[in-house]
C-alpha cells in the first residue's frame, strides 16, 4: 500500500516534475528543484525512504546502511558542503570523526590518515623517507585529476546540441587521467608495493582494485577525505529528515511502498508514471534515480529501447562489486567500549590488492581481500541519548554475487537452512577480524544480522546486488550517455551513475540535473547561498 514518507500526507493535483527512487540524487534533485518553485512526487518502492542513506532497526539498535563517513563537508566553502546546506536549509549537522579518519592495516603495521593532505604526506614521507619525490608527484596528480573533473561533470548537464559543440573541450583534461589505471599511474611514480599499497587502501569505497580502476576515481576519492571524515549527528536518517521539509515547503511530496512499474512515454515523449498497481501519475518531467541499468531494462517499453539503442548503451556498462555487510549490536556504551572513531581499512600482509582480489574471488575461503569496519555509534555524538549503553560496529567485505545466485528468486528471511549456514560462517569470519583489532568487544556481541548480495537486490533493486551502480573502469568515463539528459524528451537520469559511485556523486548528480532541467548555473546560486 502506497503511503506517504510522513504519516499523514496530501497528494496534489498536478506536480511539475516526479523522480523515481529516493536515494541521495534523488532527494538532491527534488530539493533543488523545490528551491526552484517546483513541486516534486518522490516516489519510493521500498518502506523508508533514503536509498543508501536509510537506516533499519532490530532489537533496540539501528544502523545507517550506506553511509560511513562523508569528506569535506568540514570546509564551509567546499561544493559538497554548500549543497548538503542548501538541500536541508542548514539544518543538517555534521560531527567531525578527528585527528585520524582511515586506519590501513597491513598484516601487522598500521598507517593512521590524518586529516589535512600536508598532514597526510608528512606521515607518508614518514613512512617511506626514500619516496618522498613519488609522494609529492602524487599529490600533485590527485589534486589536478580533481580540478580537471569540474568542467568534465559540468558538461553532463548541457542539452545535447551544446554538448555536441563544446563537450570535447570541456571532457578533454579529465579524460588524460580517467583513462589510466590508478594502478598504471602510480607506477610511474613508483615501484615500492608497500607504499602503492597505502597509496590504494580505501580502493574498497569505490570497489575496484588498483589495476581496474580509473585513476580519476580514486583521485576523486582520496581527494574528498583529506579534510577529514565526518559523520551526520543524529545519524543518516537525518539526510532525509531534514530534505523532506524543504520539498513539502514547496508543495511536493515522498511517497514510500510506491513502486514504479513503467514510465508512460507518449510520442517520444516522457509524461508520466505507471505504479505496480495501475494507477497514472503524470508531470511534464519524469527523472529516474533508479539507475541507468534498471530504468532501461525495466521501465521503459521494449520498442523505445531498441530504437534509441539503449540496449546497446547497457551493454557497454559493467555492474560494480557486491558486497556482505556485518551489522553488529553490542551491549555497552562507546565510552565503555573504547570504541574508536577512526574506520579500519584491513589487509592481508602478502600479495597486493589485485592478487588478493583474484584469490578471492576464485576461493572466498581465501583470506579477505579487505575488510572495512565502521563504528557509527562512536561516531555520531546523539548515539547515546538515543541508544544508551548500546552500540553498533559495521563490518564490509566485497562478495561476488555469484557465491549467493542459487538463492535467486527466494524471499528474503526465507532462503533456507544452507544459506544460513553459509551467511553464519562468513558471520564469524567477520567477527574475529573484529577482534583481532579490539579484543575488548569480545563477549559484549548481543546481535548481528548479515546482508549479502541478495540483501542489497531486494532492497536497493540492483539487480546484481552492486554497491556502487556502474564499475569505475577507464571506459566507464568515456560514455557520454551517462549523463541528465536521455533520447526521450523530458525523461532525466539523476544518482552515481551519471556522475561517480556514493553519496558524494549522488550530491553533486542532483546539482547536474537539477540544472539540466532548469537550465540555469545552480552552482552559483548554491555556493552564494547562506545559512
Amino acid at each position: 500500500m502506497i503511503q506517504s514518507y510522513k504519516k499523514k500526507y496530501e497528494l496534489a493535483d498536478a506536480y511539475d516534475t516526479i523522480i523515481i527512487g529516493s536515494g541521495m540524487g534523488s532527494l538532491a534533485t527534488a530539493a533543488i528543484l523545490s528551491k526552484e518553485g517546483q513541486k516534486v512526487l518522490v516516489l519510493e518502492r521500498h518502506y523508508t525512504a533514503g536509498g543508501y542513506t536509510h537506516i533499519f532497526k532490530r532489537r533496540g539498535y539501528e544502523w545507517d546502511v550506506g553511509i560511513h563517513y562523508i569528506g569535506e563537508v568540514g570546509r564551509d566553502k567546499s561544493l559538497t558542503k554548500k549543497i548538503f546546506d542548501y538541500v536541508s536549509d542548514g539544518q543538517l549537522k555534521w560531527a567531525d570523526m578527528g585527528d585520524v579518519y582511515d586506519r590501513v592495516v597491513i598484516g601487522d603495521k598500521i598507517y593512521d590518515f590524518p586529516k589535512g593532505a600536508e598532514n597526510l604526506k608528512a606521515m607518508l614521507k614518514q613512512e617511506f623517507p626514500s619516496e618522498e619525490v613519488a609522494i609529492d608527484k602524487y599529490f600533485d596528480l590527485v589534486f589536478s585529476a580533481v580540478k580537471a573533473g569540474r568542467t568534465f561533470f559540468m558538461e553532463k548537464a548541457l542539452p545535447p546540441l551544446m554538448s555536441k559543440m563544446t563537450g570535447g573541450m570541456m571532457r578533454k583534461d579529465f579524460l588524460k587521467y580517467s583513462r589510466k589505471t590508478t594502478l598504471e599511474t602510480i607506477r610511474e611514480l613508483t615501484q615500492n608495493e608497500e607504499l602503492i599499497k597505502v597509496l590504494t587502501a580505501q580502493y574498497g569505497d569505490y570497489g575496484l582494485p588498483p589495476s581496474k580502476s580509473s585513476f580519476a576515481m580514486h583521485a576523486a576519492l582520496v581527494r574528498h577525505y583529506f579534510s577529514g571524515g565526518y559523520f551526520p549527528i543524529g545519524g543518516s536518517s537525518q539526510i532525509v529528515e531534514t530534505i523532506d521539509p524543504v520539498i513539502e515547503k514547496a508543495g511536493g511530496t515522498i511517497l514510500t511502498n510506491a513502486e514504479v512499474k513503467e514510465i508512460v512515454i507518449e510520442k517520444n515523449r516522457a509524461v508520466g508514471v505507471q505504479m505496480q498497481d495501475g494507477e497514472v501519475f503524470k508531470a511534464p518531467k519524469i527523472i529516474s534515480g533508479a539507475g541507468i541499468q534498471t530504468t532501461y531494462q525495466k521501465m521503459i517499453p521494449s520498442e523505445l529501447v531498441k530504437k534509441h539503442k539503449l540496449d546497446q548503451q547497457l551493454q557497454k556498462i559493467t555492474p560494480s562489486v557486491a558486497h556482505i555487510c556485518l551489522y553488529v549490536g553490542l551491549n555497552g556504551s562507546p565510552e565503555e567500549l573504547n570504541m574508536p572513531k577512526a574506520n579500519y581499512w584491513i589487509y592481508p600482509k602478502e600479495g597486493t590488492h589485485d592478487e588478493n582480489v583474484a584469490k578471492f574471488i576464485k576461493d572466498i575461503d581465501n583470506p579477505f581481500p579487505v575488510v572495512y569496519v565502521s563504528f557509527p555509534a562512536a561516531k555520531d555524538p546523539d548515539w547515546s541519548n538515543r541508544y544508551p549503553g548500546k552500540s553498533t560496529v559495521d563490518i564490509i567485505t566485497l562478495m561476488p554475487y555469484e557465491e549467493f545466485a542459487e538463492w535467486e528468486g527466494t524471499r528474503w528471511k526465507k532462503r533456507g537452512e544452507d544459506y544460513e549456514a553459509k551467511k553464519e560462517k562468513l558471520s564469524q569470519r567477520l567477527l574475529e577480524t573484529l577482534y583481532e583489532r579490539e579484543p575488548q568487544m569480545r563477549g559484549k556481541v548481543d546481535m548481528y544480522e548479515l546482508s549479502t548480495p541478495l540483501s542489497t537486490k531486494n532492497f536497493v533493486n540492483y539487480e546484481k546486488g552492486e554497491i556502487y551502480g556502474i564499475d569505475h573502469t577507464p571506459d566507464r568515463f568515456e560514455l557520454k550517455f551517462l549523463r541528465a539528459h536521455t533520447p526521450i524528451k523530458n525523461l532525466y537520469l539523476t544518482g552515481q551513475d551519471i556522475v561517480t559511485v556514493g553519496v558524494g556523486g549522488a550530491l553533486a548528480a542532483g546539482l547536474i540535473t537539477a540544472a539540466a532541467i532548469t537550465k540555469k548555473n545552480l552552482t552559483n546560486k548554491v555556493l552564494k547561498a547562506t545559512y
